[in-house]
């Protein structure tokens, strides 16, 4: 199972193509819908890594245009998602990733895993973007992790904002790890989903500290730090 059932996930998928097709011209619709059959039928990767690099050259890279009233569907469907600062290759690359059959889980595994080796940045972004839709999400664990060690400030940033895969999946350290990294590289850490709801004693103690430092160096504190602290002791 993905990050919410199967019924949501096919009226988001629908929702995503419906505002992908009014974001790209026709020749683009029909390049992607051709390539979707050809990925769909491929037991090999060939068609997905080629359609997954392409992409760009073809959706173009423009901001998406999309309703107030989609992006509360998008909300309710799965909470802490947020596209409207997408742009069309980005859209396009999260969408085709939802065609893919899931069905083996090896294959489906393997054939992701694989667009993760061989991603560049931007790709890299679409892949950490997509975490929440991916089937199996626990088997996407150490992927995440291994993402929130990157020095790409935009690759950080898929998977710290509007991205509810990590509140939900990973432990207490490695999400501590996320939410320290994101003050120390001074991220909007208000975009980061469920910070507060994850607040916890290990973390506190941690940014108490970092607080100290920042004090005795005569450097700003980000008033979010104060914030984490107090959410913890008054769930004490």
């Amino acid at each position: 199972m993905p990050l919410i059932d199967i019924q949501d996930l096919k009226k988001l998928n629908q929702l995503l193509w419906n505002i992908l097709k009014k974001n790209l011209n026709t020749a683009a619709i029909e390049w992607i819908q051709h390539k979707i059959t050809l990925i769909v039928a491929e037991d090999k990767s060939v068609q997905l890594q080629l359609c997954f690099a392409h992409l760009p050259r073809i959706a173009s890279k423009k901001s998406i245009n999309v309703l107030d009233e989609e992006v509360q569907q998008i909300n309710d469907l799965l909470p802490g998602f947020v596209i409207h600062d997408w742009t069309t290759d980005k859209l396009s690359r999260v969408w085709l990733l939802m065609q893919l059959p899931p069905d083996n889980k090896e294959t489906y595994i393997k054939k992701i895993n694989g667009l993760f080796a061989a991603a560049e940045m931007n790709e890299q972004i679409a892949l950490y973007s997509a975490l929440p839709l991916y089937f199996y999400p626990e088997e996407w664990i150490s992927r995440c992790e291994e993402g929130i060690r990157s020095n790409i400030g935009t690759v950080l940033e898929a998977i710290m904002y509007d991205n509810p895969y990590p509140a939900k999946f990973l432990s207490e350290p490695s999400w501590n790890q996320l939410v320290l990294k994101a003050f120390f590289t001074e991220k909007e850490v208000n975009k980061i989903y469920g910070l507060y709801e994850r607040a916890n004693a290990a973390l506190t103690e941690t940014l108490q500290d970092y607080i100290q430092e920042r004090l005795a160096a005569h450097r700003t504190v980000a008033p979010e730090i104060y914030q984490l602290t107090q959410q913890t002791e008054t769930t004490k």
